[in-house]
């Protein structure tokens, strides 16, 4: 049923980019509430409950209307971020259709290094975005916090769990290089890298879900769990 979930919500992704800038950004928007239906499905499970297919659109019925207020707070810093990306990269690549001279290869290498900063200062800006969305739909839908109030406990969560987070995000990385291994064995390959993927897919899912309850779910009191 993970699978199946991962399958759908893949699914969903594909075909809002098969719509010019309108998809992805409504994607951006109800990617909360799908998310916090996928927490809701954890909780489920962990009560001893079947995890069901409706799950994945669960955050619809329950506090949908905060949820989309993280959503579109996410949605902005998504866009101000790579606006920001497109700002320093931009104009850094030189004119296609140049003869390889020495100052051609020059100006390539200026280019990459400005791609390099891009990508380098957006990913320091995306950050703080990532720490104030990543423990708020549960936060909302579990604690029924305000969206704001819920964004500022997930961002105080992150930073004062910093060193886990970073251990945590390394090990996702490694897992992620490891499963793009075997895609140099060509199609065979390819195909493996996606089953990988998809099966590794719900186990990030549910780490999400147990480092909530770890943080947040241990004491009565939620604003002393941070």
């Amino acid at each position: 049923m993970w699978i199946a979930l991962t399958i759908a919500l893949a699914l969903m992704w594909v075909v809002s980019l098969v719509i010019p800038v309108l998809g992805p950004l409504l994607f951006n928007l109800m990617s909360p509430l799908l998310f916090a239906g996928l927490m809701i499905g954890c909780r489920a499970l962990e009560n001893g409950e079947p995890l069901e297919v409706a799950h994945l659109f669960a955050g619809f019925k329950q506090q949908a209307a905060p949820l989309v207020t993280v959503g579109g707070v996410y949605l902005v810093g998504t866009v101000v971020v790579m606006g920001i990306v497109l700002v320093i990269a931009g104009g850094s690549m030189p004119p296609s259709g140049l003869p390889k001279t020495g100052m051609d290869m020059e100006a390539l290498r200026a280019a990459a290094r400005s791609m390099a900063l891009a990508f380098a200062v957006g990913a320091a800006v995306y950050l703080p975005l990532l720490m104030l969305i990543w423990f708020a739909p549960l936060l909302v839908v579990f604690n029924g916090l305000a969206p704001v109030a819920a964004m500022k406990l997930s961002f105080a969560a992150c930073a004062r769990n910093m060193l886990p987070f970073m251990v945590y995000s390394a090990a996702i990385l490694l897992l992620w290089l490891v499963l793009s291994l075997p895609a140099v064995l060509g199609a065979i390959g390819g195909l493996l890298v996606i089953a990988l993927l998809v099966a590794s897919i719900p186990v990030l899912i549910c780490s999400i879900y147990a480092s909530y309850k770890d943080i947040f779910a241990a004491r009565s009191s939620i604003s002393q769990n941070i």
